[in-house]
């Protein structure tokens, strides 16, 4: 027997080890599991060049739990290692001065791991002691045995043992039992080890058996040792991809379509990204691809490999070019990661430009679920937008599907405004407005529908990517307003009749939370509806980025309350019964404040005209104070006027009824105003 030091003295690397790597000590198993799988493939090609004449026997590798004598043991049938070799990949760490290394990054965990090179070590995360058993391969060896309790001691002697390879028994300490239950074992191998390359046995399979489960003869292999990725595309049919879609996510739709990875220049490559019925929620729908290292799982969080975007797909990537640590969990900087990043990102546009160009059909009946993924992609990677213009698909409120020029084309004859604005109408909600869509129907117009949860920012972005054009929400003006061909029919108002029915109808407008209106003015023919409810563009798409970005300056936005128009069409006959009705019967109430605004405005331009040129301190005080008491005197008539109109508008039903006629078009009548709505109607109808 021999005893020696591995090299580190004073506080030693066991303790550091654990305390580096303590978040992540499961990893413990996929390091031992696949350091077994790397021996026993190393052996295969020593067979396969002739370097090795030996049987090769059952390569499995084998994991076994004893809860009684609390051990894990990690067995493989590989090349082994002698006594020497021990020494060389384990007692000396392959760094020299280790002392002052441990020092230096100290505060620095993923440093120190990528130096060690050697997942073995994690063993001690959960051992208290670490046992190898292990016959080399070469003819004449001699099987040798290591011990070390986690401090720098260790021994080495030899043994006999019958086969070649290598058994690792880990002594679980106890502050990690759990790790001696099947069930969590079981997870992790199946986490780590699902898709290597060489069979993992775990315990024997079991069966139903005289009502309860037994174990059988066969052992219970826990992983696939030739995933789809892994074979040739010409290998595999359709059924086989999505096959392996169910394998990663069970009870998971079927994806729409598939992009096989296959690469080995300027590097390493393989992997199948699937795109999944995505129609909102984003955040829902990420970290879905998984990232592996030889066929050894690393993580779902890729987010430093693959663009933003290209984290709503699914699937695997499998590189050993992406630089990682011995944990295998930190993704360090690194030129091949941009590479890789932008390597996949052309696939992905190829693939759909491939799928759009040769069977557009399919690619038009997939779009809703195609839609948010490539907007999204166009939204944060200029690039993807660059190659997705070949693509992308507008949708009109009629279902019909057409491309940038395509559309462009449809709409540039017939919504041009008179200022050689090309005008893109939408819509986002077909049924909620459904009157306006109509009404620019009515119009000869075509409407898009933009209903998708990033398009009120892939709005913003085309109207910075098209020129002269202009992107124009149905709702947010009255139609004759959308697209603006020649100046507008005028208001024939005098401001005494504006006044009035400003007043008529702001007085009764509902009061809602955190909703103002606004009374205006069109003439916009008999034919069109009495008053029409719109929403100023530019405000709405503040409230409504700022509902999905949040803080800074947008937050400004999301606090102020909707604004709406309520635009009243001073050419339809039932506005004009209004008016004359509201003239007719209030005209001898209103007129003494009439006489006495009248008087009060001529008394106030005779005061004004004599203090033309005079310095402040040269008027009089008595006029100054006279001034004053005008102004609250033409306050108060005007409020009594105010009382009158509006007093009159609350005895009209139809008023009342017209208002709820536009809000209703609008969906903005709800509640009691809606019941009370249908009330009159019913009493009107009478």
């Amino acid at each position: 027997m021999m005893k020696g030091n591995i090299g580190v003295t004073s506080d030693n690397i066991f303790p550091v080890i654990k305390k580096f790597l303590y978040s992540d000590h499961e990893i413990f198993l996929r390091e031992l599991v696949s350091n077994a799988v790397d021996a026993t493939q190393k052996l295969k090609t020593l067979a396969s060049v002739g370097e090795f004449k030996g049987e090769l026997g059952d390569l499995k590798v084998t994991v076994a739990v004893d809860k009684q004598k609390k051990t894990i043991t990690v067995s493989d049938r590989g090349i082994g290692m002698t006594a020497d070799e021990i020494e060389k990949y384990i007692n000396q760490i392959a760094f020299s001065g280790a002392e002052e290394f441990l020092d230096k990054y100290k505060d620095d965990a993923n440093s120190i791991i990528g130096h060690f090179g050697l997942g073995f070590y994690s063993a001690f995360m959960v051992s208290k002691q670490v046992e190898i058993y292990t016959l080399s391969h070469k003819e004449g060896a001699k099987a040798a045995h290591w011990t070390c309790n986690g401090d720098p001691e260790y021994t080495l002697e030899e043994i006999d043992m019958k086969g070649r390879g290598t058994d690792i028994v880990l002594h679980i300490d106890d502050d990690n039992l759990d790790f001696l239950e099947e069930s969590k074992i079981s997870g992790l191998l199946t986490k780590y080890c699902k898709f290597l390359p060489i069979p993992i046995a775990f315990g024997k399979k079991k069966e139903w058996k005289d009502g309860k489960e037994v174990e059988t003869e066969e052992d219970n292999i826990i992983n696939e040792v030739a995933p789809a990725w892994t074979r040739k595309p010409s290998d595999l049919k359709e059924e086989d991809y999505t096959k392996f879609y169910q394998t990663l996510y069970p009870m998971s739709e079927d994806p729409l379509f598939h992009i096989h990875l296959n690469v080995d220049y300027p590097f390493n490559l393989t992997g199948i990204l699937y795109f999944p019925k995505v129609k909102n929620n984003i955040e829902l729908q990420r970290n879905k691809i998984q990232l592996y290292c030889n066929q050894v799982f690393v993580t779902d969080s890729v987010e430093g490999i693959v663009p933003e975007f290209l984290t709503l797909l699914h699937g695997v990537i499998d590189s050993p070019d992406i630089p990682l640590n011995v944990s295998r969990s930190y993704l360090q900087s690194d030129g091949n990661v941009k590479k890789i990043s932008s390597h996949i990102t052309k696939k992905v546009a190829d693939r759909l430009q491939e799928i759009f160009k040769n069977d557009r059909a399919q690619f038009e009946e997939k779009w809703d679920s195609l839609r948010l993924f490539i907007i999204y992609g166009m939204l944060s990677d200029e690039k993807f937008y660059e190659r997705a213009e070949k693509f992308v698909l507008f949708k009109n409120t009629e279902n019909k599907f057409f491309t940038f020029e395509e559309y462009k084309t449809l709409i540039k004859d017939n919504q041009t405004d008179k200022d050689g604005n090309l005008i893109y109408l939408y819509a986002n909600d077909a049924v909620e407005q459904h009157s306006y869509i109509q009404a620019a129907r009515d119009k000869g117009y075509d409407v898009l529908l933009m209903d998708g949860q990033l398009d009120i920012h892939w709005v913003g972005q085309l109207e910075q990517k098209f020129e002269k054009s202009r992107f124009v929400r149905v709702d947010s003006d009255i139609v004759e307003k959308l697209i603006r061909k020649n100046d507008e029919p005028k208001v024939e108002l005098s401001d005494l009749q504006r006044e009035s029915l400003t007043t008529v109808f702001s007085s009764q407008l509902p009061k809602l939370d955190k909703t103002e209106f606004i009374v205006t003015f069109e003439n916009i023919g008999a034919e069109a509806q009495p008053m029409v409810v719109t929403q100023n563009e530019f405000m709405r798409r503040m409230k409504e980025m700022s509902a999905m970005q949040g803080g800074g300056m947008m937050s400004f936005y999301g606090e102020m309350p909707d604004s709406y128009n309520l635009v009243v069409n001073t050419a339809h006959p039932l506005v004009d019964k209004v008016l004359k009705d509201e003239e007719t019967k209030c005209i001898a109430e209103l007129a003494p404040f009439e006489a006495k605004l009248h008087e009060l405005k001529t008394r106030r331009d005779a005061l004004k005209e004599s203090h033309k040129g005079k310095k402040d301190e040269e008027i009089p005080q008595a006029e100054k104070e006279e001034l004053e008491a005008i102004d609250k005197q033409s306050s108060e008539a005007t409020e009594s006027k105010k009382a009158v109109v509006s007093n009159y508008a609350v005895n009209n039903p139809e008023v009342r009824q017209l208002i709820d006629l536009a809000l209703l078009a609008n969906n903005l009548l709800k509640g009691e105003a809606l019941s009370n709505f249908v009330k009159r109607s019913i009493q009107l109808m009478k």
